[in-house]
């Protein structure tokens, strides 16, 4: 494969939809979120996204086949709420040309079908524990700040400090370039592990968004054994700490 091939598997008929981008990132926040949206949704595929510039590898399905990894895009038409377009994948691109690429595809995609708003989403890695259920915000319009934050987005200063790596970010740049008003919702993670709960926190801000009620049970049993796994991290890492107290005040001894 010598270039990026986009198969179109339907064509659908949609009513200026919202674009939600939910790929692989810090946490795996965003993929959560948007796997858990095509399944609620019951959403229909449209497109697979096969590149040369994502990973060199195959994924095994349940019945021992191979599958090359893709980016998909979802379409889920509503008779009284919004239409959607989700985009979810396997992994992002591993080459700076990917990510540019498949960006513009996606806004290809988005131009085609009339989009009007784009939510990108992801989590905002802290480098350490914590459960505070805050969602960071950016946008490509300024007029969209106050409107984000009547949902409960919080917008900091020079944060997140490292702008916004990937497809998330590159689609709120480059949406300003087709006049596509985009904002990017980050959930607060530790950044070490895949994190259901803050996936939990973008979702509850996008449902109010969308004006939509999803049942978000899955991504709670999710978030309920990731929280008894990190207790026996902390457990762990206490009973270390307890150790090497313990080691440092018998080699002083011993000194």
């Amino acid at each position: 494969m010598k270039e990026t091939i986009v198969k179109v598997i339907k064509k659908v008929e949609l009513g200026d939809p919202i674009l939600i981008e939910g790929l692989p990132g810090v946490g795996h926040v965003g993929k959560l979120v948007a796997e858990h949206l095509v399944e609620e949704l019951n959403a229909e595929k449209i497109i697979e996204i096969y590149s040369p510039h994502f990973p060199p590898q195959v994924l095994i399905n349940d019945d021992f086949t191979a599958d090359l990894v893709k980016n998909e895009v979802y379409a889920y038409k509503s008779d009284t709420k919004e239409d959607i377009l989700i985009v979810v994948g396997d992994h992002q691109c591993v080459t700076n040309e990917g990510h540019y690429e498949i960006t513009g595809i996606i806004l290809d995609i988005s131009q085609e079908y009339s989009v009007k708003r784009i939510y990108t989403l992801g989590g905002y890695g802290t480098g350490q524990l914590t459960e505070s259920g805050t969602v960071l915000g950016a946008v490509n319009n300024t007029d969209m700040v106050e409107e984000m934050k009547g949902y409960g987005i919080e917008f900091r200063d020079n944060e997140p400090a490292g702008g916004i790596v990937g497809v998330s970010g590159l689609l709120l740049g480059m949406s300003k370039f087709v006049d596509i008003d985009a904002a990017c919702l980050m959930g607060i993670t530790s950044g070490y592990l895949v994190d259901p709960k803050s996936a939990q926190a973008v979702l509850s801000v996008l449902s109010k968004i969308l004006d939509l009620e999803i049942n978000t049970q899955a991504l709670e049993d999710r978030a309920k054994d990731m929280e008894r796994i990190i207790a026996k991290i902390v457990e762990m890492e206490q009973m270390q700490m307890q150790h090497d107290v313990g080691t440092d005040e018998d080699l002083r001894y011993i000194g």
